[in-house]
């Protein structure tokens, strides 16, 4: 079917001629030393539901689509395949990191090589969203946008200035609930993430993506050629005999660049990239900090899968994940201490986007 009148008709939660892709990469550094590289966020059940992140993650895009894709390294399939429930054709590695862009470069180009051109959603693996139906209605409007050439970005409505995300300034309204994109802003500083929230129509950044493939692989051909024309031919490969040999040839001459940098902020410049405003809530759990709040640390200790007792002596909030001996906290407030097989770490929830340093410091001791 071509792409210009391609059937996104809903029945149920379905969207036909959505494929779903789901990058699972990235170690998630600031949540050391619980999240490793050989143990990365998404492969964890932080919150103690029973579920990891990548299966939440599954189970909430499923009732979108017939198909859903998993990117993912080599080092880390096993695992993922053992997590998930996917057709192992539906299992996508890659030999090494490239970024954002590659992995979804040839999600896209291994979807029409298989199956035409499609309508295709890309979601981390490693987000938390309580309101999974909430989420699949945005998606639902902003694969109607992408049918129509947009490259579609959903922007969550921020609950207070953040500096940890980045931010969707939004223009005039297109149709239904979406909005043309004027730009995108990287991780700002305290005043000027203050300033956007007293303005209005900004938007934070959640790496969320939905397009067209031939969408984006027409931009990619313009703005990344290399990459395009990479993608490309390892897709084609994917299911046939060489594909060990193009891979292991063209993946490392791919570009090593972000989506955003890549496509996102360029086409926004031309003006074809489109916002749908999400008031779902989503949290990244990027650090211990997101993580405390997220199991509702108060005044009193709050244990994370452990269960030996935790104590205060005039400390004010202490979180303790892990370990299996008893952690008393004396006067510190907000401390954070974590204990894996390999590593505890002690610190306050102020400092803790500095974590992302913690293992380094090991290196040097």
């Amino acid at each position: 079917m071509h792409p210009d009148t391609a059937d996104t008709t809903i029945v149920s939660d379905i969207v036909h001629d959505l494929v779903t892709v789901i990058p699972a990469g990235g170690v998630g550094s600031r949540l050391w030393p619980l999240s490793q590289p050989h143990r990365p966020k998404f492969l964890l059940d932080l919150l103690g539901t029973g579920r990891t992140l990548i299966q939440d993650t599954v189970a909430r895009v499923a009732p979108l689509s017939d198909r859903v894709l998993v990117v993912t390294g080599e080092r880390h399939a096993a695992a993922v395949g053992a997590q998930v429930d996917l057709p192992v054709e539906d299992l996508v590695t890659e030999p090494s990191p490239r970024d954002s862009m590659a992995a979804i470069a040839l999600a896209a180009a291994l979807i029409e090589e298989r199956w035409g051109p499609r309508v295709m959603g890309s979601f981390a693996a490693d987000h938390l969203i309580p309101d999974a139906e909430a989420f699949r209605a945005t998606v639902r409007e902003a694969a109607r946008v992408a049918a129509t050439g947009k490259v579609v970005v959903i922007g969550i409505e921020p609950t207070e200035p953040s500096t940890a995300f980045g931010y969707i300034e939004m223009g005039q309204t297109l149709s239904g609930d979406a909005r043309h994109v004027v730009a995108f802003t990287e991780k700002p500083d305290a005043e000027t993430a203050a300033d956007m929230l007293a303005r209005g129509g900004f938007a934070w950044n959640a790496g969320m993506f939905v397009m067209r493939t031939d969408v984006l692989l027409g931009h990619l051909d313009r703005l990344q050629p290399t990459l395009a024309a990479g993608a490309r031919e390892i897709a084609a490969a994917w299911d046939g005999a060489d594909r060990a040999e193009v891979l292991g040839r063209v993946w490392p001459t791919l570009t090593k660049i972000a989506i955003d940098h890549a496509i996102a902020e360029p086409v926004a410049a031309e003006g074809g990239v489109a916002v749908v405003p999400a008031s779902f809530e989503w949290h990244d759990v990027g650090d211990f900090d997101s993580l405390a709040e997220l199991s509702g640390a108060g005044d009193a200790p709050t244990s994370i899968g452990r269960e030996a007792p935790v104590g205060a002596v005039g400390a004010r909030g202490p979180v303790v994940v892990g370990g299996t001996k008893p952690v008393v906290v004396v006067g510190v407030d907000d401390a954070v201490v974590v204990e894996s097989d390999e590593a505890i770490l002690v610190t306050v929830r102020a400092q803790a986007q500095r974590v992302k340093d913690a293992a380094k410091s090991l290196e040097t001791t």
